[in-house]
């Protein structure tokens, strides 16, 4: 196996690790802040499990209000993020760093609105890719991007990499079947993209 490059460690945010967990957990509720390595070692790989390493701590935040505020803490702090969804990824997208806050989006699963007017489907980031079948098929919809992951991957996670599967070849891979999102820029600022339906 070749050797994977990281990006060259911030040793001072390591020796503020105390003072930046304490301060996380006055932004979050603090039982969402894991940083004992035994709560973190779930979180010290994804699917890529050639390569583990500890992040300086896990966020868990349970919306998206927290996670604006986690992140304008970061940004200003230069503490450096990486997102996570069901970490079933095999790119490396979402491998943890010594320096840096594993944000955990597993607590966003919910389906927040099915509109089959519009074939839409409304869902946190944290919701798996077959989760959004299960919740139209009994109207004679489905998803089509399927990776192989489809049972555990989440849509935030595809939305990230891009995901596809078989169905792909007809229908796209994720870019090609979204129509809006919400994202929080690494400022924390809050930004609505698209919406419900095509633009006109």
């Amino acid at each position: 196996m070749s050797e994977l490059t990281l990006p060259k460690l911030n040793k001072f945010t390591i020796s503020n690790r105390l003072e930046i967990i304490n301060k996380l957990k006055k932004i979050i509720n603090p039982e969402n802040v894991l940083s004992e390595n035994e709560e973190m070692k779930p979180y010290e790989t994804d699917a890529l499990s050639a390569y583990k390493q500890m992040p300086l701590a896990v966020i868990l935040p349970e919306n998206t209000q927290e996670v604006s505020a986690v992140l304008k803490y970061c940004n200003k702090e230069n503490i450096k993020v990486i997102p996570r969804g069901a970490g079933t990824g095999l790119s490396g997208g979402a491998l943890p760093l010594q320096d840096a806050i594993l944000l955990g989006l597993g607590k966003f699963n919910k389906i927040l609105e099915i509109d089959f007017d519009n074939k839409c489907v409304v869902a946190q980031p944290g919701v798996t890719n077959l989760s959004i079948t299960h919740s139209v098929q009994d109207k004679g919809f489905y998803y089509a991007p399927d990776p192989s992951s489809q049972l555990a991957c989440s849509i935030g996670g595809n939305v990230a990499e891009n995901s596809g599967g078989v169905h792909s070849l007809k229908y796209g891979t994720t870019t090609n079947n979204i129509l809006g999102l919400e994202i929080v820029l690494m400022d924390g600022t809050i930004c609505n993209i698209g919406g419900k339906t095509l633009d006109q």
